[in-house]
């Protein structure tokens, strides 16, 4: 198996200009070791492990020197045997894989506390250690977090930042969000799941970066449990088709991502991709749609990631179960 090996590709682009660092055809499973989102905030994987620091410190100062900062890194780009430009790439999660070590934290200046006076103390620098231990299969694939010695939790690793390169633009793997994928923090891109992206140039030029332990809705400070990890995926295509922004095939239902500013405009386009979705593909028509995502108590909305920083837009989810993809009338 075709594996690219963690420090090998760092990069903090999704640029249609790089060369490929690996290419694959496609149902052929690959692996892919990504870094943490601040790029080795935690040096090394001992019971005592070096963490570097938000302010102070040279590894972070080093970071900071970019504009925007060198935050995020991704490997890639992956350019997939038979995809075109024109078709869509469907990325399928075999295994999320943490590293020992997850942290979150405060970055000052990040936030929507960042400023606050009522709650300063969540304006200032810190980092927290998240440990990942093995669960039942022996991996952290199905592991628990333990956030303190008194608060454990099961870890839900996902990977934040899956992205092909769009068609005339370069984006950083920081800010760069759309119908390509990008930095959107979706819960949902994780083991057991595909996600569709549009391919705007032949290969697709796919990048996979910024695994999370878990996070909670919204990913409120900025950084969920960022960590290393390992992933596992397999790629298809479907034909001479276009999405109007991420979708994510569940094994018991279909979630439609919307991606804008304010937060009620990501619910809206992810509402509207949904429909989109159920009238291309299941036949229900738009009015029933909408009746339904008002009285159906299935219909859920999701809030991905809701961050105060820089340029960063909201990400929401649109979700709907499969026993009830079919028309009502």
């Amino acid at each position: 198996m075709q594996k690219i090996t963690r420090g090998t590709v760092t990069r903090y682009a999704f640029d249609y200009h790089d060369e490929p660092v690996l290419e694959v055809g496609l149902g052929e499973s690959f692996q892919v070791e990504t870094d943490d989102a601040l790029t080795g905030m935690i040096a090394d994987d001992s019971d005592t492990p070096t963490v570097h620091r938000m302010v102070n410190d040279p590894h972070m100062d080093e970071l900071l020197k970019g504009s925007p900062p060198f935050f995020n890194p991704v490997v890639g780009p992956i350019y997939v045997r038979g995809v075109e430009a024109g078709d869509v790439l469907a990325v399928h999660i075999d295994f999320v894989e943490p590293w020992r070590y997850g942290f979150t934290g405060i970055i000052p200046g990040v936030g929507p506390l960042a400023d606050s006076r009522k709650w300063a103390d969540c304006a200032e620098a810190h980092v927290q250690v998240i440990e990942h231990l093995p669960g039942p299969s022996g991996t952290t694939r199905d592991g628990k977090g333990r956030y303190s010695d008194k608060l454990t939790w099961d870890l839900q690793p996902f990977i934040g930042t899956l992205a092909t390169c769009s068609e005339r633009e370069v984006h950083t793997s920081l800010l760069g969000q759309g119908a390509f994928g990008g930095n959107i923090d979706c819960r949902d891109i994780r083991a057991g799941h595909t996600v569709y992206l549009n391919s705007y140039h032949d290969g697709a030029l796919l990048y996979v970066g910024d695994v999370h332990g878990g996070q909670g809705d919204t990913e409120f400070t900025a950084l969920a449990d960022e960590t290393r990890a390992t992933v596992q995926l397999t790629c298809d295509v479907v034909k001479k088709k276009r999405l109007p922004c991420v979708r994510i095939d569940k094994p018991d239902s279909i979630v439609a991502v919307g991606i804008n500013l304010p937060l009620e405009h990501a619910v809206y386009d992810a509402c509207d991709n949904m429909m989109d979705w159920l009238k291309e593909d299941y036949g229900i028509s738009g009015k029933d749609s909408y009746l339904r995502f008002s009285a159906d108590p299935a219909f859920r909305i999701r809030v991905y990631q809701m961050v105060r920083a820089m340029t960063a837009r909201h990400v929401a989810g649109a979700e709907y179960p499969k026993d009830r993809l079919f028309p009502a009338f």
